[in-house]
């Protein structure tokens, strides 16, 4: 049974750090594209970052590209994503996905564009300005 378990939100003012974790378990496939994306109340899923096989490659939403960095510990298969000059508009419940497309199709903009095959149940992310 594949899951997917993130930690890390929080409250933060704009333009300070924070830093989300995600623990994967019971995913054996061996082509993974895992990643983040975000969401608002009335709002569609917002894609924010993919990384396909382990940092084959990554990529990000040009919302975010420059200010965030989606990184993954092998090892333990934790997908981390670093959250630097966080703005009021970063606000939102963050959610880990997990994906069997391959590496031209693992992108930030997969998130949105189709609901992911596996996701965690999500961490809060406030900014404040």
């Amino acid at each position: 049974q594949v899951q997917l378990v993130e930690s890390g939100g929080g409250s933060v003012q704009a333009g300070g750090s924070l830093r989300l974790s995600c623990a994967v378990s019971g995913y054996s496939a061996s082509s993974h594209c895992w990643g983040w994306f975000r969401q608002t109340p009335g709002k569609e899923r917002d894609g924010v970052a993919a990384i396909y096989n382990s940092g084959a490659s990554t990529d990000y939403s040009d919302s975010v590209k420059g200010r965030f960095t989606i990184s993954q510990e092998k090892a333990s298969r934790t997908v981390y994503l670093q959250m630097n000059s966080l703005k009021p508009e970063d606000t939102g419940m963050y959610y880990c996905a997990a994906d069997s497309a391959g590496p031209y199709d693992c992108t930030a903009a997969s998130w949105s564009e189709s609901s992911p095959n596996y996701r965690g149940q999500g961490t809060q992310v406030t900014v404040s300005s």
